[in-house]
């Protein structure tokens, strides 16, 4: 099961997350991942230290250069830090990308709070890259931040995932985990209607990089022909394993097992 996955998104040096988290997630899934680096980061399991930015012409030139030879079955973005990176993202898709689909991880904000998304570049991202997307995976804070509401239990995640629907995405998975509630519940919103996932909390620490993951899941996903539903289904059981069987590693929010042997 190819599928080609183009990842613009930014590099952890930990190996947890980012573009680091997604190949390895796509390999694992049998997919083929392609990367435009959008920015270098020095982090480890206990926080951001650095970044810097990739010049968005050579984001561009990057996302050209596979584009143009190796070609793309579906696109996942992570982190965009400005509202020119997400212009220029935005304009190289349209050209070489139009009808490829797109899983929009809007990373705002690091595990430990670090900011990663300039204030901004929010509208660019809902004027410019979240219209015509096939998903937008936004956690709580994010949808918050997108939507300009504020998320307190499920009722609120269903109207959020409802309202960032009509911004233009065709499917808004808004994923529960920073919820206080007695169980993970998940919203996906598409024109069908709003649907449900569930499931029981896992007792880690080891869960650096979850959004990255199931973002890049989904994406490969799509990108083997899955409907949007199944490769939600298929993408949460993927980071489920990956928690249950975490390495450990570091003093902090560990990484997943992303090389656990899956099979949906």
């Amino acid at each position: 099961m190819k599928g080609r996955v183009l990842i613009i998104a930014g590099s952890d040096s930990g190996g947890g997350a980012g573009i680091q988290a997604d190949i390895k997630t796509v390999t694992a899934l049998g997919g083929y991942a392609e990367t435009a680096v959008s920015a270098l980061t020095a982090q480890n399991t206990k926080g951001v230290f650095g970044v810097i930015p990739v010049p968005p012409e050579f984001i561009a030139q990057q996302m050209r250069v596979v584009l143009e030879d190796l070609g793309a079955d579906a696109v996942k973005t992570g982190m965009l830090h400005s509202a020119a990176v997400i212009d220029t993202v935005a304009a190289v898709l349209a050209e070489l990308a139009p009808k490829v689909p797109l899983v929009i991880d809007p990373v705002i904000a690091a595990k430990d709070g670090t900011r990663l998304l300039d204030i901004d570049a929010v509208a660019a991202l809902k004027r410019n890259l979240m219209v015509g997307s096939a998903v937008l995976v936004p956690n709580i804070p994010e949808a918050e931040a997108l939507s300009g509401m504020t998320i307190r239990d499920v009722d609120d995640m269903t109207k959020a995932a409802s309202i960032l629907l009509t911004l233009g995405p065709d499917a808004v998975l808004l994923k529960g985990g920073h919820l206080d509630a007695d169980t993970v519940i998940d919203v996906l919103a598409t024109a069908d209607g709003i649907e449900m996932f569930e499931g029981s909390w896992i007792d880690s620490k080891h869960t650096h990089g979850t959004g990255c993951t199931l973002a890049s899941a989904i994406a490969t996903g799509l990108a083997q022909g899955l409907d949007v539903p199944t490769a939600v289904q298929r993408g949460r059981l993927y980071v489920r394993r990956a928690i249950e069987t975490a390495p450990g590693f570091g003093h902090g929010h560990g990484p997943l097992n992303h090389a656990h042997p899956f099979e949906s």
